[in-house]
This record gives structure tokens, C-alpha cells and sequence, in this order.
């Protein structure tokens, strides 16, 4: 009997973690939901400078990060419609993967999460929560709490994706300064 209820209980602890780690969707799909207009999709990587780095704590207020950039160029008859740019932050304890669509005009057309891991706070996924950063730009605050809503229970995921997509923001729009996207 013991040995029923220890491989029971097992058996549920198991699924309870497995439950809390789901994939949404492919850094592709990301990009086709970002962009379903597009014809093709680039893979290219991007390298700040020190400068640019610089640069981009200006703009965001934040930390650049890194100084290597994961984007995808969405393409239609070879004009550049935009950029997706992937990334990864914390939530609470567990790293959440998303992608940022960032259109020609340097404003946010889509935000995609990719991956979550956390057992909390997965309303982050919800789209009206997600739309909530559609047509911002450089010139918007991208701050929870002013011109993005908390999500009650997943405080410093909607602070940290938020953070993340001023962050991107910033990035893009200093490598198109650059000529490089």
C-alpha cells in the first residue's frame, strides 16, 4: 500500500513540474505570428559596440545585456518589414523565453512568449496582456504600473518581460540608427 501512494504521489509531483514548463511556440512560429505577412525570414545575428551598448542604457534605462543579438528579419519581396528579436528574462525564479516584433517603423507590432517555466504567472501568454505593448515605440515609457499593467501573481515576470521589451526596444532602434538592420 505504501509503495502505491509513494509512486502516486510521484507520479503527481512529476506532472505538477512538467505542467509548469510549456513552450508556446518555435522562435519560427514567433516570427510568422510577428509577421504573417511575410514572404521570408533572415536569420541574422547583431553585434553591439561598447558605444552602442552605451546607447542603449540611454534609451532604456537599462542594462544592455548583452552585446550579441538574436533577430530575424521579416521579409516581403525584399523590402524589411521588421525584426524579431529574441530574448530571455526571469520571472521569479525560472527563465522566460519571448520574442519581440518590431515593425520598419521602429514600433512594436507583436510579443510573443516562447517559453515559461514558472508555476505562477503564466497570464503573461494572455493576449490582452501582450497587446498592451502594440504600436509602442521608443518615445513610450514601456513601465508597468504607468503604460503597462501588473498582472497580480506575476509581478516580476510583467516587470521583467516589460523591462526586457523597453530593453529591445532601445536595441533595435540603435542598430538601425547604425545601418544595421
Amino acid at each position: 500500500m505504501h509503495s502505491f501512494q509513494w509512486a502516486t504521489g510521484a507520479a503527481m509531483l512529476a506532472s505538477s513540474i512538467s505542467a509548469s514548463a510549456t513552450q508556446y511556440a518555435t522562435p519560427e512560429e514567433a516570427a510568422k505570428r510577428c509577421f504573417p505577412m511575410a514572404t521570408a525570414f533572415k536569420e541574422i545575428s547583431a553585434q553591439l559596440t561598447p558605444d552602442q551598448m552605451r546607447a542603449v542604457v540611454t534609451a532604456s534605462g537599462l542594462p544592455a545585456r548583452s552585446a550579441s543579438w538574436r533577430l530575424m528579419q521579416a521579409l516581403d519581396a525584399e523590402q524589411v518589414l521588421g525584426v524579431v528579436v529574441f530574448d530571455g528574462v526571469v520571472g521569479k525564479y525560472e527563465l522566460i523565453d519571448y520574442a519581440v516584433g518590431i515593425a520598419a517603423d521602429g514600433k512594436v507590432r507583436h510579443v510573443e512568449i516562447l517559453n515559461y517555466r514558472e508555476s505562477h504567472g503564466y497570464e503573461v501568454r494572455l493576449p490582452a496582456w501582450r497587446k498592451q505593448f502594440v504600436g509602442k515605440g521608443a518615445d513610450a515609457k514601456l513601465r508597468v504600473g504607468e503604460d503597462i499593467a501588473n498582472i497580480s501573481g506575476a509581478t516580476l515576470s510583467t516587470t521583467n518581460i516589460t523591462d526586457g521589451v523597453r530593453r529591445i526596444v532601445a536595441v533595435v532602434a540603435t542598430l538601425k540608427a547604425h545601418g544595421k538592420v
